[in-house]
């Protein structure tokens, strides 16, 4: 199983408008390119010092050539309607781990 996840520090005044961007469309939007079985979104929970707030969106795969297709084929669209959107009120990390079995 590898997981894609994606850490996002989001300013405190849109995290509620993103938080329902997210569940209602860009979520559903990456699982539609079918790359992913399933998927997590958590509220990180720790104070920022700039007051902002954190979250992880974990996606779940089978295999590394689905995570590139993803990233070849759907993520660069899909990462410009979050720019879009949310313009500079968020920074985002991403990361790829593999389950040790």
């Amino acid at each position: 199983m590898i997981l894609y996840n994606v850490t996002v520090n989001i300013e405190k005044e849109a995290e509620e408008d993103w938080v329902i961007w997210m569940k209602k469309f860009h979520i559903p939007d990456v699982l539609a390119t079918g790359m992913f079985s399933e998927n997590r979104f958590y509220k990180i929970l720790h104070d920022s010092d700039d007051g902002s707030v954190n979250y992880s969106v974990q996606y779940f795969t089978d295999s590394m050539d689905k995570i590139m297709e993803y990233q070849n084929n759907f993520a660069p669209k899909l990462q410009e309607d979050i720019k879009a959107k949310f313009q500079d009120k968020f920074v985002i990390f991403r990361t790829l781990l593999e389950a040790v079995e």
